[in-house]
């Protein structure tokens, strides 16, 4: 088995997961191991980057032993991670984010929103960056982040000698490597790959950072995905249990690993990957398309070029609120209670027994705008509310279950609104590849093959992010000639489920429906 294993890791807000590869793509190990975050309030949450390391380590070594896997036989590894800022000073040594000045949290996670009024601000100016960030900066993104550290933590800035997205914070401590992954830059840091002039000196000056390219450490020139970033240093190795001739390739954000893994298949034939979408569903919903030029669309981030795959463009869309939305009406039912898995089963059975009798007609009255924590995509409104039209007095358990087969339909009728605005830019999808929580729940896996009129796939591969991962590290060992090689040659297949003719009629007009209380909710907002 000499050199034929690879490691995939990726880490999320709450855990960093390990799994173990063959050449040909078959998960042998997997483990999680959770990370610390702390709250200090609603807007400000932070890392330490150390227990981030620390946890990877964990987990690859427990994924190895699970295996049964030497470290002689790995050849590569890739790291994938939320796009949380790790700041460093010149020698490598944590950097403060937090307000109390303890450096031990040196890392601002991707969800904390201390940078509104700097987000803001940054759309103000109407740059041309914004152009490929979907038209809004997000303060999500790392350039908002790095404005506030810079006027309310001036002693950070000025110790600050490098910055990093957290992805490439984890190459870094792996390899000492100071190469950047053009998934991070592009997405994050307003960097414009397909350019010939990559960073925007006269943003960065407008907003304050002029100095941003010194501090931060950042290369003139991003790695493609999946570059080789060179072998484990001698302290990573061990650290890992691993060896020093393992390489590193350039990493990405975490969902984009996840595009990777259920899309990267189909880049052997670039000019009809556009028939294809990938839905990375669990708490949230994250729909990622893919072109071979790039495709502008309000609402909708990007076009990024090269943040999955060298010389793809890639447009990103997504719901604030799906499965924890179905949680809060658990929660917030009379019938409820606690939203655990068995509970979601128990109502997704009776649904399905309500609707032996009814059939898709079940609670036709009820319709759920399912905005409750805003609309990302396609409207990019995070103001926006949730709506829910046709109640009654009813409270028992079966109204319950009608309410939350209602939201499912809202939920993939809200997938369908994003789909009909990217194919109004060129896109043509027909298809969906679904991965995350949402393959656990028939209702929803249902809905979104009738009520898209799409063909859903699910993928074989128990975990396709990880996948993704195993596949920049197949090619950053050299096992493969390329990227879109390693993705054809390691992708999984996935059980196809086409849409069913009969449905289309009630979802149509459910879809009418639904646009047209998205047009009554906006003449509410706009009533004096």
């Amino acid at each position: 088995m000499s050199q034929n294993l690879l490691v995939g890791v990726d880490v999320g807000t709450g855990s960093a997961r390990a799994g173990i590869f063959t050449r040909d793509g078959r998960l042998l190990g997997r483990h999680e191991h959770p990370i610390l975050m702390r709250r200090t309030d609603a807007n400000f949450a932070e890392h330490d980057s150390e227990d981030v390391w620390a946890a990877v380590c964990t987990a690859v070594r427990i994924a190895m032993a699970e295996a049964g896997a030497a470290p002689e036989d790995v050849a590569g590894i890739g790291f994938d991670a939320t796009c949380s800022l790790v700041v460093r000073d010149a020698k490598g040594a944590p950097v403060t984010v937090s307000r109390d000045g303890e450096d031990r949290w040196d890392t601002i996670v991707w969800l904390d929103h201390r940078a509104l009024a700097e987000a803001d601000e940054c759309t103000r100016t109407g740059h041309e960056v914004l152009h490929y960030a979907g038209g809004v900066m997000s303060p999500e993104m790392e350039v908002p982040k790095l404005m506030w550290l810079k006027r309310h933590l001036p002693q950070s800035w000025a110790r600050a000698g490098q910055m990093f997205d957290l992805a490439d914070f984890l190459s870094w401590k792996a390899t000492g490597s100071l190469a950047r992954s053009q998934s991070t830059l592009t997405c994050k840091w307003t960097y414009l790959g397909h350019s010939e002039q990559k960073w925007r000196h006269d943003f960065l000056a407008r907003v304050g950072l002029d100095d941003l390219i010194d501090k931060a450490a950042l290369p003139q020139i991003a790695s493609p995905v999946g570059a080789d970033l060179g072998a484990l240093t001698a302290a990573a190795a061990e650290q890992l249990g691993l060896t020093t001739q393992c390489h590193v390739g350039a990493g990405l954000i975490d969902a984009h690993a996840g595009a990777l893994g259920v899309l990267g298949a189909f880049t052997a034939d670039v000019g009809s990957i556009d028939r294809h979408l990938a839905l990375i569903a669990g708490t949230s919903s994250c729909v990622m398309a893919l072109s071979a030029e790039d495709r502008p669309t309000t609402g909708v981030w990007g076009p990024y070029y090269g943040a999955v795959l060298p010389g793809v463009w890639l447009n990103e869309g997504g719901q604030s609120a799906t499965g924890a939305l179905l949680d809060h009406l658990i929660r917030w039912h009379g019938a409820g209670g606690e939203p655990t898995r068995d509970k979601h089963l128990a109502i997704c059975e009776r649904v399905m027994e309500l609707r032996q009798t009814e059939g898709l007609s079940l609670a036709k009255r009820l319709h759920v705008l399912p905005d409750f924590h805003g609309n990302r995509s396609p409207l990019g409104d995070p103001s926006a509310l949730g709506v829910i039209s046709g109640l009654t007095l009813d409270s028992d358990f079966d109204s319950l279950c009608r309410l939350y087969w209602r939201t499912c339909v809202s939920i993939a009728l809200g997938v369908r609104h994003i789909l009909d605005t990217l194919n109004t830019k060129g896109y043509a999808i027909d298809t969906l590849h679904i991965t995350g929580g949402h393959t656990r729940n028939p209702l929803l896996m249902e809905l979104y093959a009738d009520a898209t009129g799409c063909t859903v796939v699910e993928p074989s591969t128990p975990d396709a992010t990880l996948l993704g991962m195993a596949m920049v590290a197949a090619n950053a060992a050299g096992l493969y000639p390329s990227l879109d090689r390693a993705c054809l040659a390691m992708q999984q297949g996935g059980t196809s489920r086409a849409p069913d003719p009969a449905a289309r009629t009630q979802f149509d007009r459910d879809y009418r429906i639904f646009l047209e209380m998205t047009r009554q909710r906006q003449v509410i907002d706009g009533l004096e």
